[in-house]
C-alpha cells in the first residue's frame, strides 16, 4: 500500500554533506571554524595524570569520577579517556569507568575521546558511548587489512576517528609523506569504508623544529604544507595538531616557547588547522609578540635562514639574561648566584640539582661553622633532604634526580666520616652517625637475582632519613629473619621478579607468623600485585602487609607504618581495602572448559610452509671472539620505553622526550645513559655471550618432541606446553604453543618435517665489577644505570639473535625492517619465554639449560626457582609459524594439570605449586599422615 501511495514521486536528492564534524554526548557539539583551539580535557588519561591513575588502579572508580567532572566544570569540550597501564586489564577498566560516566549528566554531556594503542580497549570504549565519540587513534602502521578493519568498526560504532600520518614504513615527517598518506588514507575510508569525510581528523605530525639537525629544519612549514593541501584536496576532511611539540628545543625558555605556538597557530589556521590542541597558559596573543622576537621565532618555523636557530637561541639566551638583571651568560650567573650563598642554600642546592662538584669544600666551611660533624648531617644536610623527600613526593622532582641527590648526600657523609670517628663518638654508628627516623631490611628473596627496583627503593629511603639494610639477592628466609632479630629492624620488605618468588613471600609471612616476629612487611617487584598481596600473603600474617607499586609509594607508606599518629588509619584502611579485594577475587571465579573441549577447539592450522635451518644443534656467541657480535652490534636493537620506566618516567620513547610534564628530565637522564652505555661499549666493560639452536621437532598432543636428527626416531627432549580453557563467547580457538608446531603423523618423517627453536644470551658477565666500582664511588646512580643498561642490552641481543636465527632459518632472509619495527616484532614467528604468559611454567627452562648445555656454553645459570643469573638474562624457544602469535594461558582447570603432571612426570604437588598463580581451582590438601597404632606383634604401624 506504501508503494501504491509513493511510487509516482521522484526519490529525493541528497543533501550536500554536512561540512562540520559533529560529536554528542549528552549534548552535542559542533567542531565550525570559528572553534580552532578546541578544549581536550586530559586528565582522565593514565599515562598522562597521575593522581588519575592512583584512583584507577586502586579500583576508586567513583573517586576518578571527580577527575573527569573538573575536566567539564573547567570548560572542556571533549574528554579523553586513556587506561594504557601495564597493572590494568584496560578494556575491563575502559568499560567500568565510560559505564560509570554515562550516569553522570554532568560529565556524559561532553563527547569521549577512546584513546589507546591497544585496539581491545578502544572497542571496549566505543561499546560505552551514548553519544557520538572519537576514537584516538588508527593508522596504516599494520598494513591496509587491519587499517581497514578497525576503521569499518569505527564507522559501526559510529564515531569520528583521529588517523595518524604513520604507514607501514614509518612516521611522516616530510610534505610528500604527509601527503601521500593522507591521501591514500582519505580514499580508503571514504571509497572502501563509506567514512563520512567530515568524520576524519588527519594528525600530520607536528614535529620538533630548532633542533640543530638539518633534516627538522622544514617540519612546521611541511605541516602547513600539508594542512593547506588536505584541506584543499581532501574535502570535509579535518585537520589536528598537538601545537606544544614543535616548541620542545626552547624548554625552559617559555617566552620563546609561547611565541612559537603563536605564530605556529597562526599560520596553520590560515592553513586550514580545525583543532590545535595546547596548553592556554603557553600561548601568547599574536598581535602582541615583539616584533623582533616574532621575526626569529618566524624565520625557525618557516624555515626562512641557514642560521635562523642559532639566532632564536641567543636571542633566547639573552631574554633569560634581561629576566634575571645579569649581563653574564644565563648558566654562569646561575652558578655564580649560588656559590654566593650561606653554606646551608649551597649544600641545600646541590643536594636538589644533585650536584657533587663543590660537596666536599661547602661541607668543610660547614663543618668548620657548626664545630661537629654530626652537626652538618643532622642539620644542613638532612635539611637539604628533606627538600627533596617532599619535592618527590608532590611531583616536582622525578627518581632520576633523587638519586643523584642520594649520590651528593653519600659524598657529604664520606667526607664527614673519618672526623666523627676521630672524635671518639663511636655510638654514633660508625660514620653515619645521625639518628634515623627508622631502620628497614630490604631483601631479594630466595631463588631470585633481580634488584634494581629494590635498589632504587633503598636509595630513596636512604634520602629520606632512614637506615637501610639491603642483604642483597636471593635471601633465605632464615637469613632474613635472623637479620630481623639480630638488627632490630622496624620493617621488612621483600622483593622479587619471576613467579615463584611470590610463593617465596608467602613462605617468609608464614614465618614471621610462626616466629612471632611483629613487624610491617612490604612486598614489592614486578609480578607482584595488590590483589596478590591481599588475597595469598595477607591472611598469612596478623601485622600489616603492604604492596608498594614504585619507589614513590615507599617512603609515605613507611612513614605512615612507623608513625604512632598515622599508623591506625593507615593499618585500618588497608584491611578494609585488601578485604574488599579478597570478596572481588572470590567473585571473579573464571569458568573454564574441559581440557577435552578445549583440545577440541585448537587453532587449525595448515603447515605447507616448513623452512629447514641451515643447521640443526646448537651454536654458542660471545663478544668477546665472535665475528660480527660485538656490544656495538646490539645497541641499535635497544628498545628505550622499558629503560625510562625503570625509572619510573612513563611514556613511550621516542615520544617520551618530548613529554610535557617530564619531558626535561628524560633528556637528561637518556643522555646520561647514551654516556654510559658509550663508556661501556668502548672500554668493553661488560660482555655478552648467547648460546641458540635448531631442532628436528613435532607436536605430540599438547608436548613438542624434539630429535637428534632427521630420521626423527631418537627423542632429544620434550617441551610440555598449557591450553587455554577460560571459556570464550566466540569462535576464537583455545591456544597452545604446540599448536605452531606440524603434528607428527604415522607415516613417514619427511611429511613430519618441522623445526623449533631454542636461545639464552647475557650481557650481565662484569656487571657486578661495574656496578661494584660506581657503589665503592657513592655513585648509586650510574650503578643503577649501569644495571638498567645490561637489562635493555639484554634484550637488545635476544632482538638481535632472533633476527640471526631468522635469517638462518630460511624465511627471514628477505626481511627489510627497520630497528622500529624490529622492537614492534612486526616479523614472522615468535619466542616466547619459559614463565611468562603462553608458556607459565619456569621449569620448561630446566629442559631448555639440558638441551643448549647452556651453563657450560655460556655460563648463565639457573637458581632453584628458575631465576637466570646474571640477572641480564634472556631465553626462550622460537617458532616459525607464519600464524604463531603471543597469547595468555590464563587460568586452567585440575583435569589440565592431573594431565600435565603425567605427561611432564612431576609430583602433582609440585605442579601445582609452579603453577599456582594459574590454577582456576583450590588444590587439595594432603591428608594428614595417621597416627602409629602398636600392634599386637609390638611393631608401631
Amino acid at each position: 500500500q506504501i508503494h501504491d501511495a509513493v511510487h509516482t514521486f521522484a526519490p529525493r536528492a541528497l543533501p550536500t554533506p554536512e561540512p562540520h564534524l559533529r560529536l554528542k554526548g549528552t549534548e552535542p557539539f559542533t567542531l565550525t571554524p570559528e572553534e580552532n583551539i578546541v578544549s581536550i580535557g586530559e586528565r582522565t588519561n593514565v599515562t598522562g595524570s597521575p593522581k588519575f591513575a592512583k584512583l584507577i588502579l586502586a579500583g576508586k572508580f567513583d573517586e576518578a569520577l571527580t577527575v573527569a567532572r573538573q575536566q567539564v566544570e573547567n570548560g572542556a569540550n571533549i574528554l579523553d579517556v586513556n587506561m594504557d597501564e601495564g597493572m590494568l586489564d584496560g578494556a575491563a577498566a575502559m568499560h567500568r569507568f565510560l559505564s560509570l560516566v554515562t550516569a553522570e549528566p554532568d560529565i556524559a554531556k561532553v563527547p569521549i575521546m577512546v584513546d589507546s594503542s591497544k585496539w581491545s580497549v578502544i572497542e571496549a570504549g566505543l561499546k560505552c558511548l551514548q553519544g557520538k565519540g572519537i576514537v584516538n587513534s588508527i593508522s596504516l602502521k599494520e598494513g591496509e587489512e587491519k587499517f581497514l578493519e578497525q576503521a569499518r568498526l569505527v564507522r559501526r560504532y559510529g564515531a569520528a576517528v583521529v588517523v595518524m600520518a604513520f604507514d607501514e614504513r614509518g612516521q611522516a615527517d616530510t610534505f610528500e609523506r604527509r601527503v601521500e598518506i593522507c591521501r591514500r588514507v582519505y580514499d580508503l575510508l571514504t571509497q572502501r569504508v563509506g567514512f563520512p569525510p567530515q568524520d576524519i581528523i588527519f594528525d600530520p605530525n607536528v614535529l620538533t623544529v630548532g633542533t640543530g639537525i638539518e633534516e627538522h629544519a622544514n617540519y612546521a612549514v611541511d605541516f602547513i604544507r600539508a594542512t593547506h593541501w588536505i584541506k584543499q584536496h581532501l574535502p570535509f576532511a579535518k585537520v589536528s595538531g598537538g601545537i606544544s611539540n614543535v616548541s620542545f628545543s626552547y624548554r625552559g625558555n617559555n617566552a620563546v616557547r609561547e611565541a612559537m605556538h603563536a605564530a605556529f597557530q597562526y599560520h596553520a589556521i590560515k592553513a586550514g588547522l580545525d583543532m590545535g590542541i595546547v596548553n592556554a597558559g603557553m600561548l601568547a596573543v599574536y598581535d602582541e609578540i615583539p616584533k623582533d622576537l616574532l621575526e626569529l621565532v618566524e624565520d625557525v618555523l618557516l624555515n626562512r635562514r641557514e642560521d635562523a636557530t642559532e639566532r632564536l637561541v641567543a636571542f633566547g639566551e639573552e631574554l633569560k639574561r634581561k629576566a634575571t638583571a645579569s649581563t653574564t651568560t644565563a648558566q654562569p650567573v646561575e652558578e655564580l648566584a649560588w656559590r654566593k650563598a650561606p653554606v646551608q642554600q649551597r649544600l641545600e642546592h646541590a643536594l636538589v640539582k644533585g650536584i657533587a662538584d663543590f660537596v666536599e669544600l661547602d661541607v668543610e666551611e660547614a663543618r668548620q661553622q657548626y664545630g661537629r660533624p654530626l652537626a652538618v648531617i643532622e642539620g644542613p644536610l638532612m635539611a637539604g633532604m628533606n627538600v627533596v623527600g617532599d619535592l618527590f613526593g608532590a611531583g616536582k622532582m622525578f627518581l632520576p634526580q633523587v638519586v643523584k641527590s642520594a649520590r651528593v648526600m653519600k659524598k657529604a657523609v664520606a667526607y664527614l666520616t673519618p672526623f666523627m670517628e676521630a672524635e671518639k663518638a663511636a655510638a654514633v654508628a660508625a660514620g653515619h652517625a645521625v639518628q634515623t627516623q627508622g631502620r628497614i631490611l630490604l631483601a631479594t628473596v630466595k631463588g631470585d637475582v633481580h634488584d634494581i627496583g629494590k635498589n632504587i627503593v633503598g636509595v630513596v629511603l636512604a634520602c629520606n632519613n632512614y637506615e637501610v639494610i639491603d642483604l642483597g639477592v636471593m635471601v633465605s628466609c632464615e637469613k632474613i629473619l635472623e637479620t630481623a632479630r639480630q638488627q632490630g629492624v622496624h620493617i621488612i620488605g621483600l622483593s622479587g621478579l619471576i613467579t615463584p618468588s611470590l610463593d617465596e613471600m608467602v613462605h617468609v609471612a608464614r614465618e614471621m607468623e610462626r616466629t612471632g616476629i611483629k613487624l610491617p612487611l612490604l612486598i614489592g617487584g614486578a609480578t607482584t600485585s595488590k590483589a596478590h598481596t591481599a588475597v595469598k600473603i595477607s591472611p598469612h600474617y596478623s601485622e600489616p602487609v603492604i604492596h608498594v607499586l614504585d619507589a614513590s609509594r615507599a617512603v609515605p607508606v613507611v612513614s605512615g607504618l612507623l608513625s604512632a599518629e598515622q599508623k591506625p588509619a593507615l593499618v585500618n584502611q588497608l584491611r578494609d581495602e585488601y578485604a574488599r579485594l579478597r570478596a572481588q577475587h572470590a567473585g571473579q571465579q573464571v569458568k573454564l572448559v574441559s581440557i577435552e573441549e578445549a583440545r577440541a577447539n585448537a587453532p587449525k592450522l595448515s603447515f605447507d610452509d616448513r623452512p629447514r635451518p641451515e643447521f640443526t644443534g646448537k651454536r654458542a656467541l660471545t663478544t668477546e671472539s665472535t665475528p660480527g657480535v660485538a656490544l656495538s652490534d646490539l645497541v641499535p636493537f635497544i628498545d628505550w620505553s622499558p629503560f625510562f620506566h625503570t625509572w619510573e618516567l612513563r611514556g613511550r620513547y621516542p615520544a617520551i622526550l618530548n613529554h610535557p610534564r617530564h619531558g626535561e628530565e628524560a633528556r637528561k637522564l637518556f643522555a646520561d645513559a647514551q654516556r654510559l652505555l658509550e663508556q661501556i661499549v668502548t672500554g668493553k666493560l661488560i660482555t655478552a655471550r648467547a648460546v641458540y639452536g635448531f631442532f628436528p621437532a613435532n607436536r605430540v598432543g599438547d608436548d613438542v618432541e624434539l630429535y637428534t636428527d632427521e630420521s626423527r626416531t631418537r627423542v632429544l627432549a620434550t617441551f610440555h606446553f598449557l591450553r587455554q580453557q577460560a571459556e570464550k563467547r566466540d569462535d576464537t580457538p583455545y591456544r597452545c604453543l604446540a599448536d605452531f608446531v606440524a603434528p607428527r603423523p604415522a607415516s613417514s618423517a619427511a611429511e613430519a618435517r618441522d623445526y623449533i627453536g631454542g636461545f639464552a644470551v647475557s650481557p650481565g658477565f662484569g656487571l657486578d665489577e661495574v656496578v661494584k666500582k660506581f657503589k665503592g664511588d657513592l655513585d648509586d646512580y650510574n650503578a643503577i644505570m649501569a644495571e638498567a643498561l645490561a637489562d635493555r642490552l639484554a634484550e637488545a641481543f635476544a632482538e638481535f639473535l632472533h633476527k640471526r636465527a631468522r635469517e638462518e632459518w630460511g624465511y627471514g632472509k628477505a626481511e627489510t625492517l627497520s630497528t622500529d619495527e624490529l622492537i614492534e616484532e612486526k616479523y614472522r614467528g615468535i619466542r616466547p619465554a619459559a614463565g611468562y604468559p603462553a608458556c607459565p611454567d619456569h621449569t620448561e627452562k630446566q629442559i631448555l639449560w639440558e638441551l643448549l648445555d647452556v651453563e657450560r656454553a655460556t655460563g648463565i645459570k639457573l637458581t632453584e626457582s628458575c631465576a637466570m643469573w646474571p640477572g641480564s638474562s634472556v631465553s626462550g624457544l622460537y617458532f616459525a609459524h607464519p600464524e604463531s602469535k603471543y597469547f595468555g594461558v590464563g587460568k586452567i582447570g585440575r583435569d589440565q594439570v592431573l594431565d600435565y603432571h603425567v605427561r611432564k612426570g612431576m609430583p602433582l604437588a609440585d605442579v601445582e605449586r609452579w603453577l599456582g598463580e594459574w590454577l582456576g581451582y583450590l588444590p587439595q590438601k594432603p591428608e594428614p599422615a595417621a597416627a602409629p597404632v602398636a600392634c599386637a606383634c609390638g611393631t608401631a604401624h
